[in-house]
């Protein structure tokens, strides 16, 4: 069965995001850093290189493969800033009609800045998809 590529990694969280160019891109992302630190109650790691995650959420498959991943977590690719929300779109639907600006797609949210946003709504979105999330993985583990 194929390992999962995406690990933790002992990179510094704080040299990842001071290396990305886009000053708006790099301001917006320490700002996502602290309020998915306040969210999760957990010190940001590096997952690969190039996302930037909270908490460790174990999935399975129905074909049976399983690993872990990040809680929630974010990265700042070309195009958005992509954020990561293992408990899926469907638990923060009404937060996302008040959130203003993104895109989404399977457990992802996109944003370009935090300027298109309600930031008070993506910090809600933030803690409960981190609780969700956590809920699942824990009955998962009972």
């Amino acid at each position: 069965m194929a390992e999962n590529k995406t690990k933790p990694t002992r990179t510094s969280v704080t040299a990842f995001l001071n290396k990305i160019r886009d000053t708006q891109v790099r301001e917006d992302c320490f700002v996502i850093l602290e309020m998915m630190q306040k969210a999760s109650r957990c010190d940001p790691v590096m997952w690969g290189s190039a996302i930037v995650g909270f908490g460790t959420y174990h999935y399975v498959y129905e074909s049976g493969r399983e690993g872990d991943t990040v809680v929630i977590g974010f990265s700042p690719r070309k195009e958005n800033i992509s954020i990561y929300l293992m408990c899926g779109l469907k638990h923060i639907e009404g937060e996302l009609s008040k959130l203003g600006k993104h895109k989404t797609g399977k457990g992802c949210l996109y944003i370009k800045s935090l300027n298109d946003v309600n930031v008070r709504v993506l910090q809600s979105i933030f803690a409960k998809a981190y609780k969700q999330a956590k809920r699942k993985t824990d009955a998962h583990r009972a």
